[in-house]
């Protein structure tokens, strides 16, 4: 199946550069380009794409309030050039698949878009490293629901990068059952999505 994007930038040179790069996947196509977060969120409700690439910085609404609006009905990657955790912590609260910087080049790109159609996320692995570093220094309360065996298993694969599958194979249980354990996760432990899953082992000293 062909995957559907929608591009969300105030830059033309940048949506050329993306719709040329995606255009060129034999399984992406873009099917519509929006320059401010308003015409983002109407052209999503009226085009259904798979997944929307969303800059931060836009006219009207930003890519971050974009987020906020679509992220419950489609998947969304949020793209930036400013390198800000708090635009990093609000896209992920907010439901964010990915979040890349747009220096990171054409090959994360393609990846950040497979990675949510497959219920992962991507991020740009200059950031990963010091959001991480700055969730260890704030441990969160333990969840009122603890966690199983099995979901701190679950958790901690998520937080060492593994996918659904390899979670599977490695567990010996089928992926939706991966699946299941996930939403269970996420429920007890207020997480978005598996960042946040990932975010939460993290900082609670499930991973180190």
């Amino acid at each position: 199946m062909t995957t559907r994007i929608l591009l969300a930038d105030d830059q033309e040179d940048v949506r050329i550069g993306f719709r040329l790069i995606l255009d060129a996947q034999p399984d992406m196509t873009v099917v519509g380009e929006a320059a401010d977060g308003a015409r983002a969120v109407e052209l999503a409700r009226h085009l259904r794409p798979d997944v929307v690439l969303a800059d931060v910085r836009m006219p009207v609404l930003d890519g971050l309030e974009v987020t906020r609006r679509l992220a419950a009905e489609t998947r969304v990657i949020v793209v930036t050039t400013f390198d800000l955790d708090e635009y990093v912590h609000t896209a992920l609260r907010e439901g964010a698949c990915g979040f890349l910087l747009k220096r990171s080049g054409p090959a994360l790109l393609v990846e950040a878009v497979r990675a949510a159609m497959a219920g992962d996320t991507l991020i740009s692995p200059q950031v990963t490293v010091r959001l991480l570093q700055g969730l260890t220094r704030r441990p969160p309360p333990p969840p009122a629901d603890p966690l199983t065996a099995r979901e701190l298993e679950i958790a901690r694969l998520v937080a060492r990068g593994h996918t659904n599958a390899r979670i599977a194979a490695e567990l010996t249980i089928s992926p939706g059952t991966v699946k299941t354990h996930l939403a269970h996760i996420q429920r007890k432990v207020g997480a978005a999505n598996r960042v946040g899953i990932a975010a939460w082992a993290w900082s609670s000293g499930q991973v180190t």
